[in-house]
């Protein structure tokens, strides 16, 4: 059985309340968690003995190799990266990104993995780049959307139930970017656009207005 012990580092994102995965940890786990928007600042604290079966570190956009290194005396085979999905405000879901670098042991990923899904969560692997899959994938479509909107394609209301009923959305683009917050897009979109140099994710107007909005509140 995989154990694992959790060390916090500030607020996290993918857990900012109780949930299944938080309440198995063990405090002589042979795993080690990090969670928190300062859990790669953690690991690099611990980088050089470390000697956990595997080290999961907590990522917003950002590369592992931000935290974990990438040049050969950096490197820990037994370190890989997590993110829950989570849009805006909204509760994260089941979805649990699990971000490998090429050197990461199979053995290392597959009992990270594992104690993920003993918790009823849902792993997806990727590699190594900014924003996992589900932003790079979606967030451009998020800015057509907007784009769309700014220009009259249409009003919210029927740009919305197009998508609806056209393509089986269980919400519509623009509606559910309002109730998760158009800042967070903003903020996840922002570091894409920073980060990849992607016309795509560059944020929308409406974005942009929205986070300069909560910045004056």
């Amino acid at each position: 059985m995989n154990t694992y012990r959790i060390q916090r580092a500030g607020d996290s994102r993918s857990f900012p309340g109780a949930h299944p995965f938080i309440e198995a940890a063990q405090a002589d786990g042979t795993g080690l968690v990090l969670i928190g928007d300062a859990a790669g600042v953690a690991y690099r604290d611990i980088a050089a003995g470390n000697t956990a079966g595997f080290v999961a570190i907590e990522l917003g956009n950002e590369c592992l190799g931000a935290h974990a290194g990438e040049s050969a005396d950096e490197r820990r085979d037994n370190v890989v990266g997590f993110a829950r999905f989570r849009l805006g405000s909204a509760e994260p879901g089941r979805l649990i990104e699990l971000v490998r670098q090429p050197w990461t042991s199979a053995a290392a990923l597959a009992a990270a993995k594992a104690a993920f899904e003993a918790a009823d969560l849902v792993v997806a692997v990727c590699n190594d780049f900014p924003g996992r899959i589900v932003d790079r994938l979606v967030r451009p479509y998020y800015n057509a959307v907007l784009r769309r909107h700014d220009e009259g394609l249409a009003t919210a209301g029927e740009i919305d139930k197009t998508l609806r009923l056209g393509l089986g959305y269980p919400e519509g683009p623009l509606a559910l970017l309002e109730r998760t917050g158009l800042e967070h897009h903003y903020d996840v979109t922002q570091a894409l656009y920073v980060a990849l140099g992607d016309a795509a994710y560059a944020p929308a107007r409406r974005a942009q207005l929205a986070k300069l909005r909560s910045e004056t509140r």
